[in-house]
């Protein structure tokens, strides 16, 4: 009977160590050179499981550069890769290596734009926060194996006075613009004038095609 015993014990044993050394790692999505900056964790296909966003990032030493002012910058341009969990493993949705710049920018008079990324309500939202002077967002929905732009959020502000705000809507092809008329403003009291018009867009814009978030350029006018 202890002989029993023993030998299931190492079968068990034996089946959890193969289970183990096959257990899928958000790590093996990684390209060859990059490490893994951001995970996030949301529901993008509506099927009540959490998906996986990874943000990651070059590791090439040749742009890891030291500035006179700022020290040691690490260059390396940043990527995303989007993973659908389907029941018990993830899959690729999609790859897109080197879209966003680094952390470490020069901004010039101020700093370099900050980027987060979060899921919310299904759509993954890509946002870019100026301080004081705004912030713009792109939000992305999963469709036809990709995450393709439907929406696109842009403040443009003076400290706490909000200068003008932009809404687009990619699926229903509408924009809303509201500008401030009080000249006189110190924030909160902004009078807004809105301005109601359709965009002419045919197709969507695919997270995938995108090269470079910051030479993308949305029509606002």
């Amino acid at each position: 009977m202890k002989k029993f015993k023993g030998l299931f014990l190492i079968l068990f044993m034996t089946v959890l160590f193969v289970q183990a050394g096959q257990r899928q790692s958000l790590y093996d999505f990684l390209p060859q050179g990059y490490l893994v900056f951001e995970k996030i964790y949301g529901d993008l296909n509506d099927d009540g499981m959490d998906d996986c966003v990874l943000i990651i990032k070059g590791t090439d030493k040749s742009k890891i550069v030291h500035d006179k002012y700022r020290g040691k910058l690490d260059l390396n341009r940043r990527g995303i890769i989007v993973l659908i969990y389907k029941k018990d493993h993830y899959e690729l949705a999609l790859r897109n290596e080197d879209c966003f710049s680094s952390e470490s920018e020069d901004g010039g008079a101020y700093f370099a734009p900050e980027l987060t990324v979060n899921i919310k309500k299904e759509n993954l939202n890509i946002n870019y926060s100026h301080g004081r002077y705004g912030y713009w967002t792109y939000v992305f929905r999963f469709q036809d194996s990709d995450l393709k732009l439907i929406g696109y959020d842009k403040s443009i502000n003076n400290g706490p006075i909000v200068n003008k705000e932009i809404s687009i809507n990619f699926l229903t092809k509408k924009k809303i613009v509201k500008e401030n008329t009080n000249e006189n403003s110190q924030g909160e009291d902004e009078v807004f004038h809105i301005t109601k018009s359709k965009i002419s867009t045919k197709e969507l814009i695919k997270l995938s095609d995108i090269i470079d978030f910051d030479k993308l350029r949305i029509s606002e006018e």
